[in-house]
């Protein structure tokens, strides 16, 4: 069922204090739809607030709360105090974006690690489901918005490159946003729900996630953190490979990460920006499945062509076979 427009609805953002949590607030406000967003850093989320109330249409109202979606107090507090301060008994969208990256190896990373990544990415989605679907059935016609990943259906970054916790979570959030497809048309039929699928997107994604596991940005590690972060066994691997320098020092991994988190942003094949309006344009069309990138929708199509390929990379992208590289 398509939503005409935004105007005049009220809208939740999580994980808005930077990427596509910042894009989403940023276009719900232009087009005349209040929001009420949270993250982790309270002066990255004060940032969004700004920019987003300098182009916002007239009427509109964005408040700023901070919240980690890994804590269910801190998400039922994040909508007592949206829903005091904007005066509303109802939200009318709700966009669980949160995410961070980490925890790639279940053999290798700290369980701490693995678990935080986990808990944010998944028990976020859960919690702000439980906590905001009563007040979406209240408005009458509600939008959940869940947002997963090409990690939710191919459960990799490819050779060498372990990506479990992450994968795990958004193989979660797909089975759940999936099943409440029909759990929502049985029981909830005033709301639905839409499910993002990005895959490559400009983001700090990589910065954001060493701050959520309580690290500095790179750029302000210790020579310990940085270390840590890099273990001798990759440094090997990226002296090698030319990406680091012979003897890598510290600073010499301080800068690696920092660029690192430059290049996934800023060399991105999708914008944060273009990837919310993507989003937004597909929950206006009524979409309930929303691929963000020619990456994401490739590796879609050749992971449901070659299911028993999937991780066997030579085969799985070896060319079409069934329909394999075209979108549907």
């Amino acid at each position: 069922m398509a939503m005409e427009s935004f105007t005049g609805k009220l809208a939740v953002v999580t994980g808005g204090g930077s990427g596509m949590g910042r894009e989403l607030t940023r276009q719900l406000a232009v087009q005349g739809c209040s929001v009420a967003v949270c993250d982790l850093n309270p002066d990255l989320l004060a940032e969004t607030v700004m920019l987003a109330e300098e182009g916002a249409a007239p009427g509109v109202r964005v408040t700023g709360h901070v919240c980690d979606v890994a804590e269910e107090a801190q998400v039922l507090r994040f909508r007592d105090e949206l829903l005091a301060e904007h005066a509303s008994d109802h939200v009318d969208l709700v966009f669980s974006n949160a995410g961070i990256g980490g925890g790639d190896s279940f053999v290798r990373s700290r369980r701490e690690e693995w678990e935080r990544v986990f808990a944010i990415d998944w028990w976020g989605v859960y919690y702000c489901a439980r906590a905001f679907l009563p007040l979406l059935i209240a408005s009458g016609d509600g939008v959940l918005v869940n947002t997963s990943g090409v990690n939710g259906f191919w459960a990799s970054l490819g050779p060498g490159v372990p990506q479990t916790a992450y994968s795990a979570a958004k193989f979660a959030v797909r089975g759940f946003t999936e099943a409440l497809i029909e759990d929502l048309r049985s029981n909830a039929p005033q709301v639905r729900v839409a499910l993002v699928l990005p895959g490559h997107v400009g983001t700090d994604i990589v910065t954001n996630s060493l701050m959520a596991q309580g690290l500095p940005a790179p750029e302000r590690m210790s020579d310990a953190q940085a270390e840590e972060i890099v273990p001798p066994k990759t440094r090997d691997m990226l002296i090698q490979a030319g990406v680091l320098p012979e003897a890598a020092t510290a600073e010499d991994l301080r800068q690696f990460l920092a660029r690192g988190n430059a290049d996934f942003r800023d060399k991105a094949p999708v914008s944060a920006a273009q990837a919310a309006t993507i989003i937004l344009d597909g929950v206006r069309a009524g979409a309930w499945r929303i691929l963000i990138g020619q990456d994401a929708t490739m590796i879609d199509a050749a992971v449901r062509a070659r299911p028993e390929a999937a991780y066997d990379y030579d085969e799985l992208f070896a060319g079409p076979a069934d329909g394999a590289g075209q979108a549907s």
